[in-house]
């Protein structure tokens, strides 16, 4: 921890290792919130905390900066909590534990970094509390549930805000001005199955799938990674011709986080046992060399576990087979309009199948409310089919690009002058808050710009230390040059 206390710039890295030291799950932020408050309490500045537990901490300008246009600066307080399954830790009692890698990135040990968005968090920490930067009045927005739901952004107060621009620092690639977004949808697909009693002439496998790179289920849907849900409903699939009957089911987590490892039981007479085996080692084998080089790490095991005999029936089983071979995942629809830019897509993050109930969670996105509603619409009617309820919440909406942005064009001229280039213009797959908080605040002149950060949602989580600093001089020089009222 010393080390990365000892890189530059020191006022980020060192606030980032405060923050980290509190959990954060989202959800679960009352401890991180009121971290928040205890520090803009500490500086002697206006601190409020909505209705919904946003944090809003106002701070006035610096010398000579009194009639620049007011600045929002933004980035929310949640992380995604993502760990390998033989790594031993809480998120919601254990702080993040932080290491630098011989490449140049601070890491995690084994878990995700909270990089997203904890270095927008610190970098707007370090603005509250210097004496030295020039800046024009900020208004610092740290906004809670942005990982699932946004329900922070969503619940926003209408009057507690008065700025006229807003820098939302949640983009991950340091070259790159964001000027808009994809909105999102949750999919769940829910069904109540009765339990069977098999005979003692069965047997049980367990297939587990690990090892999967996972991701951002917006910024990296595009790779075309490894999905264990669907890797392991082709094996649920290739087990209803030797009458297999599934026991349970656990793969995938988060909705926003491309589903790394899973595993499921299934039962099987016990003369079928031979057969069932010979045909997983040949999917088994041809599923490895689809991913060989997008997924070098994969594994895949079939083994023998203790017969469980409280399973789902023959067509219930089917039913959820189909439903998962069926379900759209992956890239729906690429912008006609934006070169390599996903438009629509749809995530099958999370299943779960115990105790009578199968459960499908997906994350649907688009830039468009119309594909969006479609390709909704398209997932709730093949989960209809496989006989599933299917209910649609979470949603929210996307951001439309402004190419007419003052700051978009005083950030482009600061950007070319500082690092002798065109910064990339462009907009993202990932949802961010800043086309709900621009519901709440209209006139409000936006943009998203951050430093490379790599893996978020994924224990790979990594934010390169030379991109901080590039970051933390340009953002620097941005404030310097705000505009005038």
């Amino acid at each position: 921890m010393n080390d990365i206390l000892n890189l530059e710039p020191k006022p980020i890295w060192r606030n980032f290792s405060k923050l980290n030291e509190v959990p954060r799950p989202s959800k679960k932020e009352e401890r991180v919130i009121q971290f928040m408050m205890d520090f803009g309490q500490s500086l002697g500045l206006e601190t409020i905390k909505d209705a919904v537990g946003n944090v809003i901490i106002k701070k006035p300008a610096s010398a000579g900066m009194e009639n620049r246009k007011t600045v929002v600066l933004q980035s929310h307080l949640d992380m995604v909590c993502q760990k390998n399954n033989d790594v031993n830790f809480d998120f919601d009692t254990q702080g993040i534990e932080m290491y630098i890698d011989n490449e140049g990135f601070v890491r995690a040990k084994g878990t995700t970094l909270g990089a997203d968005n904890g270095i927008g968090v610190a970098t707007i920490m370090a603005v509250l509390e210097s004496t030295d930067l020039a800046h024009p009045p900020i208004e610092a927005l740290f906004t809670i549930d942005e990982e699932t739901g946004m329900t922070g952004a969503i619940g926003l107060d209408e009057s507690v805000l008065q700025g006229h621009i807003l820098l939302n620092l949640d983009t991950e690639e340091d070259d790159e001005l964001t000027i808009g977004c994809a909105g999102g949808l949750d999919v769940t697909a829910t069904k109540s199955y009765s339990i069977e009693t098999l005979s003692a002439d069965y047997q049980s496998i367990k297939v587990d799938v690990k090892g999967l790179k996972g991701g951002h289920s917006g910024g990296d849907i595009h790779l075309g990674l490894g999905n264990s849900n669907k890797i392991l409903g082709r094996f649920l699939h290739e087990s209803i011709s030797f009458k297999g009957q599934i026991a349970s089911m656990n793969s995938g987590s988060l909705r926003n986080a491309i589903p790394r490892e899973g595993h499921f039981i299934l039962s099987f007479p016990a003369d079928q046992a031979d057969a069932i085996k010979a045909a997983f080692e040949k999917l088994r084998e041809d599923i490895l060399v689809e991913f060989a080089r997008i997924e070098p790490n994969i594994q895949i095991s079939v083994e023998n576990v203790a017969l469980v005999n409280q399973v789902a029936s023959l067509a219930e089983t089917k039913n959820l087979a189909f439903a998962l071979m069926t379900a759209y995942n992956g890239v729906y629809r690429m912008s006609p309009e934006i070169e390599g830019l996903t438009e629509t897509s749809n995530n099958v993050a999370n299943v779960v199948v115990e105790n009578g109930e199968m459960k499908i969670l997906c994350l649907t996105r688009s830039a468009l409310d119309s594909n969006k509603k479609n390709l909704s619409e398209t997932l709730k009617a093949t989960f209809e089919l496989c006989g599933f309820d299917v209910k649609f919440s979470g949603g929210y909406p996307g951001w439309r690009p402004n190419t007419n942005s003052e700051i978009l064009r005083l950030m482009e001229k600061l950007y070319k002058e500082q690092f002798g280039e065109d910064p990339k213009i462009s907009a993202t797959h990932g949802g961010l808050e800043c086309g709900i908080i621009g519901g709440h605040y209209p006139n409000l002149d936006m943009i998203s710009f951050g430093p490379n950060i790599f893996g978020a949602h994924s224990p790979d989580e990594r934010v390169e230390i030379k991109s901080v600093q590039k970051f933390w001089s340009y953002f620097v020089e941005v404030l310097k040059e705000t505009p005038s009222k």
